[in-house]
Order: C-alpha cells, then sequence, then structure tokens
C-alpha cells in the first residue's frame, strides 16, 4: 500500500497467441490504482496504455505524473504492464538468448504489436468489469494501440484519451520515415542554436571515436553514430537540458571523455531495460504493404546533411538501424530476429478504416504541433478519418505533455470527450 494510493496488483495468464487459445501461455500485470478515500466506491475504470513500444506502466510513487492524480478524482485507473514489458513475462537479451533460432525468437515476438495488447486488454476488461466498457488513456504509442482497439473491440471502450499518438493509418515505415527526418534535423538545429558550444562538443567528441578505440562501461565500443543516437531525447520537454548537461561533463581537462559522460551514454544508449523499444520499432508500420526492410536506413540516404561527416553533426531521433543490433550488447541477442521481422511480408493490418470511420466512440486526443516523434500531420488526417473524433492541437508541450502539465491535458481531453468544451 503507497501513502498516496490505493494498489491492487493483478497478475492475468494470457495466451501468446489469442488466435491459438490452446497454446502457449504468459503472464500480463497490471496495477490497480485508487484514491484511498474512494477505494470503496464503484467507479469507472481507466486504462493506462503506455508509449513505446515496449514500455511499462510508470510505478505510483510521491513523484507520479499529474495525470495521475486528476484521474483519481474519478476513475479507478489501471496501470497496464503491456505485454513483455516489467512484470509481465518481460523480454530481454537474456530470455531472447534462450531461444533456440532465430525463427523460434522472431515467431514469439511478432506476437507483442499493437494487435495481442488490445486483445490482452479485453481479456482483462471482462474479468474485472464483467460487459461494463471502460475508458483508456493512450500516450505515444498507447494511441497507436488505442486505434488498434476502436477497430476491433470498441464495445469494450467507451470514452478514449488520446495524447500525442494518433498513428497515420494506412502510413508505410516509408512514409512515416520520410516526414521524421525533417523534423529531426529542425529540432537539433534549434538545440544547436540554443547551445552553440554543444555543437562544437559533438563535432570534437565524433572526431575522438574516429580516431580511436572508446569503450562504454559494458565493453561495447563508442561510435559516433552510436553518439547520435542521444538525440532521441530531443522531443521531450526537457530533451535540450539533457543533452546540454550531459555534454557540459563530456571532456576533462586533458580532451579525454570522463568516466561520468561514458557511464550515462551507457544508460541512455544501451537500451538493457527496454530491447523491445528497438526491436519493435518498425513492426508498428507493419500492415501487409510489403517489409518495413530498416525503413529509417534506407531512408537516411535521402538527407545528406545526416552524413556522419557533416558539420554540424546532426543527431538522429527515433530511429533503429540494422548495425545496432551487432553493436549493442542489450541488443545483440535479436539481431538475427530483427531481421526476419524486417524481411516479414505478412503482417496483419493493425487498424480497420471502415470501422473507424463509423465510430461512435468519444476519442479525444491532443496534437503536439512540433512534435518530433509522430508526424502532426497525419495525425490530423487521422483524427478527419475517425468517427466521433475530437482534436486538440497546441505547441504549448512536446511529446511529453502528459506528465508535464499536470492534470491539464488529461482534464481538457476528458472534457472534449464529455462535450464540456469545443476543440478550437
Amino acid at each position: 500500500m503507497n501513502p498516496a494510493y490505493a494498489t491492487v496488483d493483478h497478475t492475468f495468464t494470457v495466451p501468446l497467441d489469442h488466435g491459438v487459445p490452446g497454446g502457449p501461455t504468459i503472464e500480463v500485470f497490471a496495477r490497480e490504482v485508487a484514491d484511498p478515500a474512494r477505494a470503496g466506491d464503484e467507479l469507472p475504470w481507466l486504462l493506462y496504455l503506455q508509449g513505446g513500444p515496449g514500455g511499462k506502466s510508470p510505478r505510483p510513487s510521491a513523484g507520479s505524473p499529474g495525470w495521475l492524480a486528476h484521474a483519481l478524482k474519478t476513475h479507478r485507473v489501471l496501470l497496464l504492464d503491456q505485454r513483455g514489458t516489467g512484470r509481465s513475462t518481460p523480454v530481454t537479451a537474456r530470455s531472447a538468448a534462450r531461444f533456440a533460432s532465430p525463427e523460434a525468437l522472431a515467431g514469439y515476438l511478432a506476437h507483442f504489436r499493437a494487435d495481442a495488447i488490445v486483445a490482452d486488454a479485453e481479456l482483462i476488461r471482462r474479468e474485472l468489469c464483467g460487459d461494463t466498457p471502460w475508458e483508456t488513456l493512450g500516450q505515444s504509442y498507447g494511441g497507436f494501440i488505442t486505434l488498434s482497439y476502436l477497430s476491433t473491440a470498441p464495445e469494450g471502450l467507451r470514452a478514449c484519451y488520446v495524447t500525442g499518438g494518433l498513428p497515420g493509418l494506412t502510413a508505410t515505415a516509408d512514409d512515416v520515415y520520410a516526414r521524421t527526418y525533417p523534423r529531426v534535423r529542425d529540432r537539433v538545429l534549434a538545440f544547436h542554436a540554443r547551445y552553440p558550444e554543444d555543437a562544437r562538443r559533438l563535432r570534437r567528441i565524433a572526431d575522438l571515436l574516429a580516431a580511436g578505440d572508446v569503450r562504454l562501461p559494458d565493453g561495447d565500443r563508442l561510435t559516433p553514430r552510436r553518439l547520435r543516437t542521444l538525440g532521441l531525447a530531443l522531443g521531450m520537454g526537457d530533451g535540450f537540458e539533457r543533452i546540454h548537461w550531459l555534454l557540459d561533463e563530456s571532456l576533462d581537462a586533458d580532451g579525454e571523455l570522463t568516466d561520468t559522460f561514458l557511464h550515462q551514454v551507457t544508460a541512455l544508449t544501451g537500451f538493457a531495460d527496454n530491447p523491445l523499444f528497438a526491436v519493435l520499432q518498425e513492426t508498428l508500420y507493419g500492415q501487409g504493404a510489403g517489409p518495413t526492410g530498416w525503413a529509417a536506413s534506407r531512408a537516411m540516404a535521402g538527407f545528406p546533411e545526416f552524413a556522419e561527416d557533416a558539420d554540424p553533426l546532426l543527431l538522429t531521433g527515433e530511429m533503429m538501424y540494422p548495425w545496432m543490433f551487432r553493436e549493442i550488447r542489450g541488443l545483440r541477442p535479436f539481431a538475427d530476429a530483427a531481421e526476419l521481422l524486417a524481411a516479414r511480408t505478412d503482417w496483419p493490418a493493425l487498424y480497420d478504416p471502415r470501422r473507424l470511420a463509423a465510430n461512435e466512440v468519444p476519442l479525444a486526443a491532443v496534437v503536439y504541433h512540433d512534435d518530433m516523434y509522430v508526424d502532426a500531420g497525419l495525425s490530423l488526417c487521422t483524427a478527419r478519418e475517425v468517427g466521433a473524433a475530437r482534436v486538440w492541437v497546441t505547441n504549448e508541450w512536446e511529446h511529453d505533455g502528459l506528465s508535464a502539465s499536470g492534470g491539464r491535458v488529461l482534464g481538457r481531453l476528458m472534457d472534449l470527450a464529455a462535450g464540456r468544451v469545443t476543440d478550437r
């Protein structure tokens, strides 16, 4: 029992493949959270769908995001560890290494997309709520899951809230990354404009790494291309400062990289606690339209400003590359399976455009105008194609507006869905 929250832990046994209910099973964990003063009340359920992919739900604490406190005023919240994350039969480098072959591992990982998460959620809802529908809050990738939910089981939903996560319904991986690189470029150049000395320091560090064999604490070699993956943080509200202060302590008086810097780079770029984020990143866009085929890597060739010898040096963002699965210790056990997933051509559809067009479940979404990760243009196109959707567009926050705003973003979305305010 957390002093600020009344919590109940739940563990559910679910099929690995919901199409084969008698086959292998995995466990899915979820934590029920309520205001202690209302723990005994009959409250509507709000299912939280974490961003990612591959991210576990937040753990309630004194430092929990403000949206949770806001939600608990009116709801009982279920913090779901999506399959493969947290306490839900986690997928790790160690567990991946136990598979007999890359084919077996790739087959297993193919069951960890949004459609399977929705099937898990429906099984859990029926166990906790019976036939009563619940509400969902989808952050980032959680919004992708929400659209899959509305496509396959809208009868389980009373209202849906999405923050920075309306996907392009028919967008391929190539479509997504063609739009992503320009947004990342602009974000990095804005960072360089704010901290011009950091731009020079990044170039200096990259040259140092290219000229010698610099090892991270876990034994991996730090290369210029791995250095550039630090740019993943720049899409968050505090991203500029996180990278700035990291670089501020990167070099000692002799011009050598500091232990502090190398330790932090290991943690930020190693995927030790979330390999699924890298493994599943491009599978999010696989819907039977051919292989995803390392789309981010292919797309980079069309943007020469991202060359490793370019000056200023541009960091990369939410892109995964084949080399990462050979050079990063936490991803190596997935390397051959990742190649198989990238070559797969028979991914099932994740969204049903016809059903979404006829949707009657209230859907309230915030689209962050300057979102580095999720393209606002694709999001707005989707909003026009989904029935009962109301969208609020803002540039007040970056991709982490749900947590950074206290309860303001969630409160406005709840008001939008209920018709208490307009989206203008």
